[in-house]
């Protein structure tokens, strides 16, 4: 049986280089801040515990982790292996494997640190390192290795000789030990460095004096050891991970015509047999159906598009579009918009806070806000939906089978019942019966139509 599992992440970094307000480790990759990525790999291995250490931003940065992990305040920020002896208490009493990762290292994968666990526990010694071979790396330490492939010695950059420093390993910052190695070697990192810092690194060098063997998994990919620290630091690992997500995505069925023009978060999902054209931004919670057209030039955020749906040229914000719906080019649908089924919302129409049902068509130059519209509705061009009266907000409720003439203005709180009809210019600001034309300014009844 595997031991139990405790993952512990470095977070209290203050990323000065960063030059925000915000905490480094809550800057965003792919639509997600960097810690969360960490968060989630730490979700994904079977780990009886997380412990998160904060401390710059530490109140912004507990509030995001929330209850995926203990945060425990590092002040002041004294280096990684201070950063890592704070959870020394939570050491006490466990008996099993510790994988330690950086809130700022965020392409690291489950099966990175799956290979580091496997390659840990198989192994005598009490600690393994991930590292990989990156050229002439001007910030990474250097991971030396005997005649056995045992790590002797991890060199950081700033402290190395010219004969070290063209050495290629180099070392990822992810680390698996033993609880019980932690314990007893923890306290012993001093700070004989020209930080004056505790360096977790020096578990190596104190493990090989004792005769502990130090093992490693050098990974293929040299990707893993990228941290941030600046933003054109976050900019290359941004473009990193976009590219893994839009491969994911394409080998799941989803046709991307232009990759390096298309932006998918972290969070978002696509269906089968969609097509993202270029300028395609799909961002936050985001769910594309199948059979979708997205593009060129939209961006959706945080909504919701059935199978078959076709969007060029919008913006879509915590919208829901129903199946074979077609947005756009040019529109926009604002919080609260929900259309369903085949309905159509063509060229210049803004939509906030409203529900529009089946088969319903807004094809062009309209604004609809805080209103109902039933089925097999028509509203024609330059209509709008006069919802504030300069104090509140009112809606505009719209029966089944309704047409509405072009650059009629419906002054809200107002009803027009199921067959009604307004002339084109109508200024509606009294309910409409069903069945009923009502025409000028203010709409007056022209006719009423008996059905038979």
């Amino acid at each position: 049986m595997n031991a139990p599992l405790m993952v512990v992440v470095m977070a209290a970094g203050k990323g000065t280089r960063m030059k925000s307000a915000l905490p480094k480790v809550l800057h965003p990759v792919c639509g997600e801040p960097m810690l969360g990525h960490v968060l989630h790999l730490a979700e994904a291995l079977q780990r009886q515990s997380c412990y998160v250490i904060v401390g710059h931003g530490a109140d912004e940065v507990q509030r995001f982790v929330g209850t995926r992990g203990v945060c425990v305040v590092q002040e002041p920020q004294n280096g990684t292996g201070h950063a890592v002896q704070q959870v020394l208490p939570y050491l006490q009493g466990f008996d099993g494997d510790v994988v330690i990762l950086s809130a700022d290292v965020p392409l690291v994968t489950r099966e990175v640190t799956e290979a580091l666990l496997v390659e840990r526990r198989k192994n005598t010694g009490p600690l393994t390192m991930l590292t990989a071979r990156v050229l002439q790396s001007p910030s990474l330490g250097r991971v030396l290795v005997d005649q056995n492939g045992h790590v002797t010695r991890i060199v950081e950059a700033r402290e190395c000789t010219p004969e070290q420093r063209q050495v290629d390993e180099v070392n990822a910052g992810v680390y698996c030990a033993s609880a019980a190695f932690l314990r007893e070697y923890l306290p012993r990192i001093g700070m004989a460095n020209v930080q004056n810092e505790i360096y977790l690194t020096d578990l190596v060098v104190l493990a090989t004096r004792d005769g502990r063997a130090v093992s490693r998994v050098l990974w293929e990919d040299p990707a893993v050891t990228l941290g941030i620290n600046t933003r054109v630091e976050l900019a290359a690992v941004d473009a990193i991970m976009r590219r893994r997500l839009l491969e994911a995505l394409m080998l799941a069925g989803v046709t991307i015509i232009d990759p390096a023009a298309t932006y998918v978060d972290a969070g978002v999902s696509v269906g089968q047999d969609s097509v993202l054209l270029p300028g395609t931004m799909l961002h936050g919670k985001t769910r594309i159906g199948k059979n979708v057209q997205v593009g060129p030039q939209t961006r959706i955020i945080d909504s919701e598009v059935g199978d078959g749906a076709a969007i060029q040229n919008s913006v879509v914000l915590e919208a829901r579009i129903g199946p074979l719906c077609t947005v756009g080019p040019f529109a926009y649908l604002r919080p609260g918009t929900v259309l369903a089924e085949g309905v159509k919302v063509g060229d210049f129409v803004e939509i906030k806070n409203a529900t529009i049902a089946e088969g319903s068509k807004v094809p062009h130059l309209s604004y609809v806000g805080d209103a109902t519209i039933g089925r097999h509705v028509n509203i024609g061009a330059g209509t709008i939906t006069c919802n504030y009266d300069g104090k509140h907000k009112h809606r505009t409720t719209l029966g089944d089978n309704v047409f509405i003439g072009s650059n009629t203005n419906l002054v809200a709180p107002v009803t027009l019942g199921n067959g009604a009809s307004t002339g084109a210019g109508a200024v509606v600001t009294k309910d409409v019966p069903d069945n009923t034309v009502v025409v000028g300014v203010p709409a007056r009844v022209l006719k009423s139509r008996v059905q038979a």
